[in-house]
């Protein structure tokens, strides 16, 4: 049986008076290998900076089993400045960094992982290159490299795959495919149905509550589906009625 990593117990979140997310109970597992999905403005995004860390609940817990482990986070592209000036190598060489300290000295060894994840993502020959001239899936595959070299026990990714080609995609399934081997608990924020069904064993379908949490052909079955439509709709009718009063 899969041993427990992260337990949320009525957890409610938000930013001031406002709740994006309400009563959110259930378990995350060592190895795991869980979709988060849902409507827009659903709370996936608010959830997922709570599990990182980054948010604290309004109410309820959020508990580690054991000791808080290690985690790599990724955020949305809309949220991380692509036109820095600095080059692939520097981006990769920043999850050593986020492991390591900031003063750390790179090693030989260390720039042999670098070298390795690097060529692991396809962008081999770009290293020198600045990431404010990369395409869209460029860019990613080198965060997803910057994300194997922290060597992190959790990780945790917020709609890595918009707006990139299958081919990209593809490739950095694999690598997620890979992680899961090597026994990583990696928890994404999707919107591919097809793409959760195919490789992600466990969904939390939330809308602004939990909707479904378990087995993905459970939580995406069409009857639960319609249930977070209908929670949609139902807040789209609330904030106009707010418009209209206001």
């Amino acid at each position: 049986m899969p041993q427990p990593l992260l337990t949320l117990e009525h957890l409610n979140l938000g930013y001031g008076r406002h709740m994006a997310v309400q009563g959110l109970s259930g378990t995350i597992r060592v190895g795991d290998m869980l979709a988060i999905t849902g409507p827009n403005g659903g709370g996936k995004s608010t959830l997922m900076k709570a599990l990182v860390g980054f948010l604290k609940p309004a109410s309820g817990t959020l508990k580690w089993h054991n000791k808080r482990p290690r985690i790599a986070y990724l955020p949305q592209q809309t949220e991380i400045d692509a036109h820095f000036p600095i080059s692939v190598r520097d981006v990769v060489a920043m999850g050593i960094f986020a492991r390591k300290g900031l003063w750390y000295r790179l090693t030989k060894n260390d720039h042999a992982h670098i070298h390795a994840a690097i060529t692991t993502v396809g962008l081999q020959g770009l290293e020198a290159q600045l990431v404010g001239t990369l395409s869209g899936g460029q860019f990613q595959r080198a965060l997803f490299a910057r994300l194997m070299v922290q060597q992190a026990d959790v990780i945790m990714l917020d709609e890595p795959f918009t707006a990139l080609d299958f081919s990209t995609m593809h490739d950095l399934i694999h690598v997620l495919m890979n992680w899961q081997t090597e026994g990583k608990t990696i928890i994404a924020v999707l919107h591919d149905m097809d793409m959760i069904r195919s490789h992600f064993p466990r969904t939390l379908l939330l809308a602004r509550e939990q909707v479904a949490w378990g087995e993905t052909t459970d939580a995406l079955c069409t009857q639960v589906l319609d249930t977070a439509r209908d929670a949609a709709k139902m807040w789209d009718f609330e904030g106009i009625a707010k418009n209209r009063v206001a």
